[in-house]
């Protein structure tokens, strides 16, 4: 980056050469080239939600219907999607802030079902004696068996058992974000999109349809 190159520059002036550093008040900075991102129409994310399938569609509707960054979605627990109000809070999002955004009203059923799947999952973990989902240090302490209970859950979880690398403990994660890109990237080219698709993308989609 410019502010290491200029560090550098600092660095072998001052203590390699001993050099005083003289005045730097008329250095000028080359200015960031703004990009213009890609959005997908309506119809466009209509055809990419329809080649997607299972876990991976749910996710990129909620995404776009939400508008939430794809590390926020997928670190969602079972309390944080509220569908009887039909919103979902994020925990320590941007700037370590908690907020609300709205849950997509097509998509209530769905994820109710879905909802409900991980539960029958959830109980087969908890009778196969699967250590809890990892927490927040300081609220593990605190609630050392709110890993186990039902509404610290990830909300879209891992389908394999992971060794915590932090821990040691095998445990089951949330779903990886790579997981949820290559199948973005499967789904644009099989629907021909003539753009450069990542899961960013629906959140500037969503972003950009609501204007």
């Amino acid at each position: 980056t410019q502010k290491q190159a200029l560090n550098a520059l600092v660095f072998l002036l001052r203590e390699v050469y001993g050099k005083p550093l003289g005045d730097f008040s008329d250095f000028v900075r080359a200015r960031r080239r703004l990009r213009i991102p890609t959005v997908l129409t309506r119809e466009e994310c209509g055809r990419l939600f329809a080649v997607m399938e299972g876990t991976n569609r749910l996710v990129a509707e909620l995404m776009y219907g939400s508008g939430l960054r794809l590390t926020e979605l997928l670190r969602l627990r079972i309390k944080d999607v509220d569908l009887a109000r039909s919103q979902v809070i994020v925990r320590s999002g941007k700037g370590d802030k908690d907020r609300a955004t709205v849950l997509p009203e097509s998509l209530r059923d769905q994820l109710r079902s879905h909802r409900d799947r991980l539960r029958e999952g959830y109980e087969k973990d908890r009778r196969e004696n699967v250590p809890g989902v990892w927490l927040p240090e300081s609220l593990e302490r605190k609630y050392p068996k709110a890993g186990t209970s039902w509404e610290w859950q990830w909300f879209f979880p891992s389908r394999q058992l992971a060794t915590d690398p932090r821990s040691g403990v095998r445990r089951r994660h949330h779903m990886l974000d790579a997981t949820f890109q290559h199948a973005v990237r499967r789904a644009a080219v099989r629907t021909k999109l003539n753009k450069r698709v990542t899961p960013h993308v629906l959140r500037h989609s969503f972003a950009t349809h609501l204007l």
